[in-house]
């Protein structure tokens, strides 16, 4: 089977749109359109659903999608093991993180892989840092950094970058009467906040914990996607928030937000790459990771 082939049915498939997968692919998307059907045609079942609006894997495809990444991977492999110099690394690798850790993290990262592996490229996607070990975990990407959690999956290989603590954030200017510009002072006082939380992940573990041993039920105002939208819902008065100290240091929001010397402080999170233990064997994954 064309390995061509294969990454346009991976490109479609993790992007679910023909223009943003042709122009990932280089071709136009009546290529791509044809492709996708010759590789139905010689597989007997249909890939994907799709009409004038949506397209989405079917059953088969989901199946197959398994199947295309581990080929794509062992395709890297095989080619570096026959590849005569061996010492010049060439290929694809992929990578997701948040726009913070990109800010924080990955240009110095990246600029040193460069230099050391100019004939790798890197497929950076950002998003979501909740999202960001499920990518991993299911194929999506080769590598990312987000914070660890507390139990890591089995299978996942975790190397540490750096330590950030969680704030409380306020509002630099109490703008509403209910969301204090400074620390509340005992847990009737906290009950009664208005909170803007993530809607899942490490940071909403921790300070889902914070309020349990104390036995308050904190007042969920809001719950987001994105610390970048936690500070900037804080800065406008809405409520008080958890972020990230990586999170608010790269905001340009920070001169609008006040940091609350609450305590116990929250747990600190170690922040730093991940990938499967098996994607180590790939060279190009592994000089990634031996680079940090």
């Amino acid at each position: 089977m064309n390995i061509k082939l294969l990454k346009q049915f991976l490109a479609l498939a993790e992007t679910l749109h023909f223009g943003r997968a042709s122009d990932e692919c280089h071709i136009s998307i009546s290529a791509l359109s044809r492709n996708i059907r010759h590789l139905e045609d010689e597989l007997g079942v249909p890939l994907f659903n799709r009409d004038n609006r949506t397209v989405a894997l079917t059953q088969e495809g989901q199946k197959f999608l398994k199947y295309a990444r581990d080929t794509s991977s062992q395709w890297n492999l095989i080619r570096h093991e026959l590849t005569d110099n061996a010492d010049q690394l060439s290929g694809e690798i992929s990578l997701y993180g948040s726009v913070t850790a990109s800010y924080s993290f990955l240009h110095e990262l990246l600029r040193r892989f460069r230099i050391a592996y100019p004939a790798i490229e890197i497929k950076l996607r950002t998003g979501d840092p909740e999202h960001a070990i499920a990518h991993v975990l299911d194929g999506k990407e080769d590598l990312s950094i987000a914070a660890r959690p507390a139990n890591l999956p089995r299978g996942l290989a975790f190397k540490p970058i750096a330590t950030s603590p969680l704030l409380f954030i306020a509002p630099l200017e109490q703008q509403v009467p209910n969301v204090p510009a400074t620390s509340p002072t005992g847990s009737e006082e906290w009950a009664g906040i208005p909170m803007i939380l993530s809607e899942s992940g490490v940071s909403r573990a921790r300070v889902d914990e914070w309020f349990r041993q104390r036995d308050i039920a904190p007042r969920i105002y809001a719950q987001v996607t994105g610390n970048e939208a936690i500070v900037s819902m804080v800065s406008l008065g809405f409520g008080i928030g958890v972020v990230p100290k990586i999170v608010l240091d790269n905001s340009p929001l920070v001169d609008r937000i006040r940091v609350l010397d609450v305590t116990p402080e929250l747990e600190p999170y170690d922040i730093g790459l991940f990938t499967l233990k098996k994607n180590l064997k790939n060279p190009l994954v592994d000089a990634f990771w031996s680079l940090m």
